[in-house]
């Protein structure tokens, strides 16, 4: 499980083509402190499992179905990425539950800067939205962000300056992909409450399948 509080922003140093897989070496000083073979990582939100570790690098196995279901496809070599290792037990829950599990993908459609802060409106899949409701919890590239405004086929976030310096969304354009994870609460509400949950959403109700 991991918070949504990126640690550091690592970088992509090799892309492996491996047919219907990619492994990827990263680097990233601090979430590689005390890897090992099998620990998770999230990168840019999508929890992968490190392959080796050697200095200040590991490498993840990505397979075709998290490459088509996240933005993990578009990353190159000199991409930017945000790292987060596990929660540890017994940790501060400084952002919100987080999974590592993406449950679909949206991109930047616009930025409006002002003074100390800036807002980024990002488009949202159909079924993901009922998921979202201002003032609620959503995760972007692995970021634990608190919804300003939740449209019907989009929502904005407010960013301050801490976030646009270390994490992707500081260098996020317009028509950007990023990797969208709703709270996992919400969706465990609407597998209990069944039907009851899903009336008047007719048209916009799928299940959506995780991506790691």
């Amino acid at each position: 499980m991991f918070t949504g509080i990126v640690e550091e922003l690592g970088e992509v140093t090799a892309v492996e083509e491996l047919g219907d897989a990619s492994r990827f070496r990263l680097r990233g000083p601090v979430v590689t402190e005390g890897a090992r073979h099998g620990d998770s990582i999230a990168v840019n939100g999508v929890c992968l499992t490190v392959v080796e570790h050697e200095g200040d690098e590991f490498t993840a196995d990505v397979m075709a179905e998290t490459l088509d279901r996240s933005s993990l496809g578009v990353l190159a070599v000199g991409s930017r990425v945000n790292l987060e290792r596990p929660m540890a037990l017994g940790a501060r829950l400084g952002g919100h539950i987080v999974q590592g599990h993406v449950d679909g993908t949206g991109a930047v459609l616009e930025r409006k800067p002002s003074e100390n802060w800036e807002i980024v409106k990002v488009s949202l899949p159909a079924d993901l939205t009922r998921y979202v409701v201002e003032k609620g919890s959503i995760t972007v590239d692995g970021i634990s962000l608190t919804v300003v405004d939740a449209g019907p086929d989009y929502f904005t976030v407010s960013l301050i300056p801490t976030t646009l310096e270390l994490t992707t969304l500081g260098r996020k354009q317009p028509g950007d992909p990023v990797n969208l994870e709703v709270d996992v609460i919400a969706k465990y509400v609407e597998r209990l409450l069944g039907p009851q949950a899903t009336q008047g959403t007719q048209g916009t109700h799928g299940t959506s399948e995780a991506a790691k």
